[in-house]
C-alpha cells in the first residue's frame, strides 16, 4: 500500500521541481503577469466562461516554456496554437502581447 503514496510522493517532488524551474525561467515575469490576471478580465474576452480552460492551457504553456527556455518565436507558435482566445488572453500580459505586434 505504500507504493501509492510513494508514487504520489515522486509525482508531486517532480511537479514542484518543474514550477520551480518555470518561475525562475525566461519567461518568469511573463507568467507572472498572466497568473495575475483576474477571472473577470479573462470573462471579458468570452463571457460564457470558455476562456477559463483556454487560459489555464496558456499557462502551461508559458510554464513549460519558461522551464525549458524555448525560444519567442516557438512560444507565440506554441501560444497560437491554442486559438484565437489564447491569443487575447496574452495581448492582456504586456511582455506576451509583444509576440503578436
Amino acid at each position: 500500500m505504500g507504493n501509492g503514496n510513494d508514487d504520489f510522493r515522486d509525482r508531486v517532488k517532480e511537479k514542484l521541481k518543474e514550477n520551480r524551474e518555470a518561475f525562475e525561467g525566461q519567461y518568469k515575469d511573463e507568467l507572472s503577469k498572466l497568473l495575475g490576471l483576474s477571472k473577470d478580465e479573462i470573462k471579458k474576452i468570452t463571457p460564457d466562461g470558455t476562456g477559463m480552460e483556454v487560459y489555464q492551457n496558456l499557462i502551461s504553456v508559458v510554464q513549460e516554456a519558461s522551464r525549458v527556455n524555448l525560444s519567442q518565436a516557438e512560444l507565440k507558435t506554441r501560444i497560437a496554437e491554442l486559438g484565437s482566445v489564447a491569443i487575447e488572453i496574452s495581448k492582456m500580459v504586456a511582455p506576451l502581447a509583444k509576440l503578436f505586434v
